[in-house]
């Protein structure tokens, strides 16, 4: 039994999110249909991208992720389908899958061109629905994505921004504000290993967070801590709180890193 999981900016309020599920069952009705979000920033495709990152790993061998933040449809940008580390990728060619695809290795990629898998009037503002869906749906039901159309040698890549190290510093930057209002940074914990855990200061938004917790009941409730989130990356919370609310930031605002009582010349910036 197939398993297909869909990523979108669409919401909930709409019927957007339920017209590509009907296309699905219409053609594939045995198929386990997961929700990962349709609380997508509109247009984020960072975003997206982050999020799909995190989730596509926890599933079988053989799943098809299909995602649909896609701010360019109707343009020159190419439909595909993605096959690497056992799962397939299905959504639009701007960067969504790129960061997943580092963490599932060597890709093959193809353009969907094939109009006998597609639906027979394709709106231009609706691929999801049109595209995406019934080609996701002839995945399940067996169908071999070379099939699908030509070969893609090289695929969109996000600019995800890198953290950067000045001296005993790092530079980094908030790049998702999750349900809870945590701020999610690019900053990896392999970055944070040469930081003794009580000296470690992190600055953001003019404010000085000292020490690295290692869950969010550690800080009393509404106080200000950075940790490192489940996904392995630097995060800015507030236990019981929103820190994004606290701190007025967003994706973009910087976070500095350095050690309690920084050498001289270098300050907090």
């Amino acid at each position: 039994m197939a398993i297909i999981t869909l990523t979108t900016d669409f919401g909930l309020r709409d019927s957007y999110v339920a017209e590509m599920k009907g296309v699905i069952l219409s053609l594939a009705p045995e198929t386990v249909l997961v929700d990962i979000t349709h609380e997508v920033s509109p247009q984020s495709v960072l975003e997206g991208a982050l999020i799909l990152a995190s989730a596509f790993g926890f599933y079988p061998q053989g799943t098809i992720h299909l995602a649909v933040v896609d701010p360019g449809v109707g343009g020159p940008r190419r439909p595909l389908v993605v096959e690497a580390g056992g799962y397939f990728f299905v959504g639009p060619d701007n960067g969504l899958f790129s960061l997943a695809l580092q963490k599932a290795g060597a890709f093959k990629a193809y353009e969907i061109r094939h109009r006998d898998y597609l639906r027979p009037e394709i709106s231009p503002t609706f691929h999801g629905r049109d595209i995406f869906a019934p080609v996701a749906a002839h995945l399940a039901r067996g169908l071999e994505p070379q099939r699908l159309g030509p070969p893609v040698s090289e695929i969109e890549v996000l600019d995800f921004p890198q953290p950067q190290q000045e001296g005993s510093r790092i530079l980094g930057q908030i790049v998702h504000v999750d349900h809870f209002g945590n701020l999610v940074t690019n900053i990896p914990l392999g970055l944070l290993k040469s930081f003794p855990p009580s000296r470690l200061v992190v600055e953001v938004a003019g404010r000085r967070i000292l020490g690295l917790r290692r869950a969010y009941v550690e800080a009393p409730v509404g106080v200000l801590l950075a940790l490192v989130g489940s996904h392995g990356f630097l995060e800015i919370a507030a236990n019981r709180a929103s820190a994004a609310a606290t701190l007025e930031v967003g994706p973009g605002a910087p976070v500095i890193i350095y050690l309690d009582n920084p050498p001289a010349g270098e300050g907090t910036a």
